[in-house]
């Protein structure tokens, strides 16, 4: 609808003052008109019926008065930009359905439960609660519940956005849409279908996505004073005139077309400088919301944190050496722990490990034993000291106690019932992160919470390690959202910041959603900006640029009202018509457009 009206008031333009064809030029104007105008007047209509006068009722009476005194360019003019500024506005926000659509792909669609002693795969919604189902190694849990035999090491992260394993036993409890990565469990359901922890993560996303309260745009706010105004003033001076030209001219002169491109403009500009600098802001709304938030909630691991492990600790005890033989060991599984001691190893010597392959066993929820050199090798979680006839030495405690104290996961080595190496792993804050927190408490954003599902223990020493008193740790995706919802009924402009699945119903609940770039495809689809490049200074920088776009904003808006005023004070009394008023309104229009493109020249 907008590129058909923008050509058809090109041609009208070209056959005007290109062709001299009044009669092209009229009928091309008369039907961008049309096109372009029939959807502004429909809202206006709606919004009378709620006794609101909003800018479309403005410009729907301007465009009818233009038409009546065959003023059909300006009026072609008027509706195209109009639209062009709302297709700007709207063009981002096609998201909410993907998202949803996105979470349920995600959910499991069969199961394997028992049935006297007998196996049987059937369609997830056939499942009841008591069912005992068997989960194995890749498997996704299809109910939450109880473990009742079993053991295996689980990937919470869908539901926790914990990336470290978790190993679960008997009387563990399960989550749906966990995945097994070593191990074979019994699990009994305890909850199904839209009764489970990831069946709530969906609702809660659809329900912030069908409440979430509508964003208040400048426009608007600003068209409440500014329609009634200008009908009074239309009206006055056509009941002391008795000129309906004269007050229609008023009328159209006064429909404001920099006003109505100011702002979509200077938004565009905005989400451009963003763009620039990594950061893609999902339209004018968020950037008008973002400009106003005074609180920020986040997310640990994956978005203060890189998300994955690192190796931060070596002890090598009986000689040196072994590190390499734990990474050619390794290197022949997936485990996310192994991948970051092969890579820790491969970086550190600067060499890449030789696929010779050492036969290994994988022991579920252990770890893996292998045979070398006469010896025999065990190397995993510290279960395997309870296979093996071993006694720490006093060093080897203090050291293990150490690691574990600093939050570290551990991987242990042993060589013939002896500890040869220890390793500690720890998810890497990343970089600027203290600094951001900083500035943007300097900047108004004093309220800083952490919300995480991992421990309290490691929750509050990486918070103390980037300045942050806030925390609360251990939380599920719904206690997130109510957290967050608290805080908004408490009058707190809210800007979320997560990665995963997890975060999404906070995302999505939150005034403004940002997600980092390397998170899920749900948390991304859900949020109202993305850090494209997950460069955390890009929050304040985001920030940053919502304000410039807001007061950029309201520069253009005093440039179109000033121009209007100029324009009615210059038809009252005779100095300006109907033609030299629509020169100074492209005139205003180039100049807001000039304006706004200040924006992509912004520095950080």
């Amino acid at each position: 609808m907008t590129i058909m009206a923008g050509i058809l008031t090109a041609v009208g333009l070209f056959s005007q003052h290109g062709m001299n064809n009044m009669l092209i030029a009229n009928s091309a104007y008369g039907l961008a008109t049309l096109i372009a105008g029939l959807p502004i007047l429909t809202k206006a209509i709606s919004a009378l019926q709620a006794w609101v006068m909003s800018i479309e009722l403005l410009v729907s009476i301007a465009v009818v008065g233009a038409v009546a005194i065959l003023e059909l360019e300006e009026a072609a003019m008027v509706t195209f930009l109009f639209v062009l500024g709302n297709l700007l506005e709207q063009r981002t926000l096609q998201r909410t359905h993907r998202a949803i659509q996105n979470l349920t792909e995600m959910q499991p669609t069969t199961a394997t439960i028992v049935v006297n002693g007998q196996q049987q795969v059937v369609e997830i919604d056939d499942v009841e609660e008591g069912a005992v189902l068997v989960v194995r190694v890749g498997d996704q849990v299809p109910v939450d519940g109880q473990i009742i035999s079993g053991e295996a090491e689980i990937d919470e992260a869908l539901i926790t956005g914990e990336s470290k394993l978790v190993e679960k036993t008997s009387g563990d409890q399960a989550y749906m849409g966990s995945i097994v990565e070593n191990g074979q469990i019994l699990v009994q359901a305890q909850k199904v279908g839209e009764d489970t922890t990831f069946g709530k993560i969906i609702e809660l996303v659809e329900e912030a996505q069908d409440n979430q309260a509508p964003m208040s745009k400048m426009i608007d706010r600003f068209a409440k004073y500014y329609t009634p105004f200008v009908l009074v003033l239309a009206i006055l001076i056509f009941a002391i005139t008795r000129n309906l030209r004269l007050a229609i001219t008023i009328l159209v002169l006064a429909c404001p077309g920099a006003l109505v491109i100011g702002a979509p403009v200077s938004n565009v500009a905005g989400i451009g400088r963003g763009a620039k600098a990594g950061i893609l802001i999902k339209g004018g709304s968020v950037i008008d919301q973002l400009s106003q938030v005074d609180t920020i909630l986040f997310d640990k691991t994956g978005t203060v944190t890189e998300g994955r492990p690192t190796v931060k600790s070596i002890k090598e005890y009986q000689g040196d050496g072994w590190l390499k033989l734990a990474a050619s060991l390794e290197k022949q599984t997936n485990h996310p722990l192994a991948r970051s001691i092969v890579e820790y190893y491969e970086k550190r010597t600067q060499t890449v490990i030789d696929d010779i392959q050492i036969p290994i066993t994988t022991v579920k929820g252990t770890g893996i034993q292998s045979k070398y050199q006469g010896e025999t090798i065990w190397i995993g979680s510290q279960r395997i000291l309870t296979n093996q006839p071993i006694e720490l030495t006093a060093q080897q405690k203090t050291d293990l106690q150490t690691i574990e104290e600093e939050g570290q996961s551990v991987v242990l080595m042993t060589a013939d019932n002896q500890l040869v190496l220890m390793i500690g792993l720890i998810d890497q804050v990343r970089p600027d992160v203290k600094s951001t927190f900083e500035k943007l408490k300097q900047n108004g954003i004093v309220q800083q919470w952490m919300l995480t599902g991992d421990h309290t223990v490691i929750a509050k020493k990486v918070a103390r390690s980037i300045g942050i008193e806030q925390v609360k740790a251990q939380m599920l995706p719904e206690d997130k959202a109510q957290f967050l919802e608290q805080l908004q009924k408490q009058g707190h402009y809210v800007l979320f910041v997560g990665d995963g699945i997890n975060d999404s119903p906070s995302i999505a609940k939150a005034n403004v959603g940002i997600a980092m770039g390397s998170g899920t495809d749900v948390a991304i689809e859900t949020s109202d900006v993305v850090l494209i490049d997950s460069e955390f200074s890009n929050i304040q920088n985001a920030r940053r640029i919502a304000k410039a776009t807001m007061r950029n904003t309201m520069q253009n808006v005093s440039i179109a009202i000033g121009t209007v005023m100029l324009l009615l004070i210059g038809v009252v009394y005779g100095w300006v018509n109907m033609a030299s008023g629509m020169l100074f309104h492209e005139v205003s229009i180039l100049i807001v457009i000039f304006n706004a493109m200040r924006l992509l020249r912004m520095k950080f």
